[in-house]
């Protein structure tokens, strides 16, 4: 057994007496010992993003697709956050697109031949 696998075993085989330490000091009042608890225990909160309307057209030329959502941003009827997740959206549809543009000119060309 290397040098490696015995310090694992032998945190292992404390763990459950190093748990209890900290969840009895956590009981006592330690806030930190609590945060460590909790930390394991309860899962972070994730950010909730609220729903947003605002006019948008998706058949648009992609830069008028930007400036409507910087617009929206500017108007705040879009959170910052929120409109730069859009914008990224955008951004990866318009490259799906641009893909899905190539196939069919790719497959237009190997069709003339």
């Amino acid at each position: 057994m290397d040098k490696r696998t015995r310090v694992t075993q032998a945190l292992m085989d404390d763990a459950p007496k190093i748990a209890r330490v900290v969840i009895d000091a956590a009981l006592a009042g330690d806030v930190q010992a609590a945060g460590l608890v909790l930390s394991r225990v309860a899962p972070a909160l994730r950010a909730q993003t609220e729903r947003v309307e605002f006019d948008f057209d998706a058949t648009a030329p992609v830069a008028q697709q930007v400036e409507a959502v910087l617009q929206a941003i500017a108007g705040g009827k879009v959170a910052p956050d929120v409109g730069k997740q859009i914008i990224e959206a955008i951004g990866a549809l318009s490259a799906v697109r641009a893909v899905d543009e190539l196939e069919k000119r790719l497959q237009a060309l190997e069709d003339k031949q």
